[in-house]
């Protein structure tokens, strides 16, 4: 007898999700969200200060049988192990996609799905299933996480993001309803991470986590390991993490009508940083095309942002806490009138220029400012020697949901990733196969030429 628990619910809306009556809008979006989780993979394994190195020896170290592929490692390891460190990498350089409520739904999801797939030989019909399952059970826990304040206490990826990664396996290993709703619970007790860390290494391996705990969910709960059944019941995640500041039944009102990749849908990165940084870099980038504008001329730089203490870092520690500055990321775009990979690491974060200019900015907070990531805006304002001022106020974000990027632009981020590590026939063929993903057999030729870098 079905049970009337609002897990149980939840698995039901799970296990109905069917490719074949996936809207197209949906399998589209699923492959644009896979090109762009590849991208940011293959950079990330060249972040500057070592994020993507250190992962590929960690696991390297580690050992497990060759199921799935580590991006640009050259070997494969455990499924567990892969999904690890590609996760880890994903969310390297926080230039993964997001969405409203915010939230990284592919950089805990998709390392998972490629692993199982990889091992498993799981056709691109499912890979485009399971990515469009985890991304609507993402959501749903973020909508419903009512208290989860952004950018403070537990960070999205280990814990909501856990949810995703759970149902990405439960789906990818055909598992029926019970041992999802145990994969579920088994969830529970690997969710969590904390946004302290935010600026260090661990961030990253907050997705990493979460992809490899979704696998292991999804493992143990085929072999029979048992779980609370009903992880979003009383006494479970909400009450655990929220303290009951929730509104539960978010997890399933509308499930999937739209999925909400498709509406409100997905945003897509411009620049490889905290996404609060990028209205004050466009900006930034505006006034660098104004009349008259010389950075050597500039005498001091205020931003006007929404309070919002988590990226108000006026000296980052290194290039990679550059991320979370709204300081350093604005006074960067001005020097070098471009936000890329390189900006975060050491060398140009403690640049004589850039530490100059970092010395000059001064981020002003205003209550006035609306603090939800879809209302807020930035102001920038440039004083010049000799008294001129240039101000440019951004609130529509170009990437942002409901401001696509276009294709175009999707592309040139792709190419920009692709070719710190692959080379151009190489990747054009990643982009080939992931346009075909619905005719693939399995995912093993994409992580063939992944694994090589």
């Amino acid at each position: 007898m079905t049970d009337k628990t609002l897990t149980g619910t939840l698995i039901d809306h799970v296990l109905a999700v069917k490719y074949e009556a996936l809207p197209p809008q949906a399998i589209d979006m699923a492959k644009h969200v896979s090109l762009d989780g590849l991208a940011v993979m293959l950079a990330g394994s060249t972040e500057p200060l070592g994020v993507g190195r250190i992962s590929i020896e960690y696991v390297k170290q580690m050992g497990g049988a060759p199921q799935a592929s580590v991006i640009t490692g050259g070997f494969k390891t455990s499924m567990q192990n892969a999904a690890y460190a590609n996760g880890t990498m994903a969310h390297a350089l926080d230039f993964d996609n997001t969405w409203y409520p915010l939230n990284h739904p592919t950089s805990p999801t998709l390392p998972a799905i490629l692993a199982l797939s990889e091992h498993h030989g799981t056709g691109g019909r499912k890979i485009i299933e399971s990515i469009v399952a985890a991304f609507e059970v993402q959501a749903r826990v973020r909508l419903a996480a009512t208290g989860m304040a952004d950018g403070q206490l537990f960070h999205k990826p280990g814990t909501t993001g856990m949810f995703g990664a759970v149902t990405a396996a439960a789906k990818m290993l055909d598992l029926g309803r019970e041992q999802t709703l145990m994969a579920f619970g088994i969830a529970g007790s690997r969710a969590g991470s904390l946004s302290i860390n935010t600026g260090s290494m661990t961030k990253s391996s907050h997705a990493g986590h979460a992809a490899r705990m979704g696998i292991e969910c999804g493992v143990l709960a085929s072999m029979g390991w048992t779980a609370s059944s009903d992880v979003f019941g009383p006494g479970g995640f909400f009450d655990t993490f929220l303290h009951g500041n929730a509104q539960p039944e978010l997890l399933v009102k509308d499930f999937g009508r739209p999925f909400r990749m498709v509406d409100p849908g997905v945003g897509f990165k411009k620049h490889p940083s905290n996404y609060f940084t990028h209205r004050p870099i466009d900006a930034a980038l505006a006034l660098r095309e104004e009349s008259g504008f010389d950075a050597a001329a500039i005498e001091r730089v205020d931003i006007q942002f929404p309070r919002f203490d988590y990226v108000n870092r006026p000296q980052p520690k290194t290039g990679l806490d550059g991320k979370f500055s709204v300081q350093y990321a604005t006074a960067i775009a001005l020097l070098d009138g471009e936000i890329t990979v390189d900006s975060f690491d050491d060398r140009r974060r403690f640049a004589p220029d850039a530490a100059a200019l970092l010395a000059k900015t001064t981020l002003h907070f205003d209550d006035a400012i609306p603090r939800d990531f879809d209302r807020m805006h930035a102001v920038v304002t440039v004083t010049m020697k000799g008294g001129r001022t240039l101000t440019k106020k951004v609130d529509r974000l170009s990437g942002w949901v409901g401001y696509p990027l276009t294709e175009a632009q999707r592309m040139q981020k792709f190419n920009a990733c692709a070719r710190r590590v692959l080379t151009e026939k190489a990747a054009a063929r990643v982009v080939e196969l992931v346009n075909g993903l619905d005719t693939l057999a399995d995912a093993r030729e994409i992580m063939d030429i992944l694994r090589a870098g």
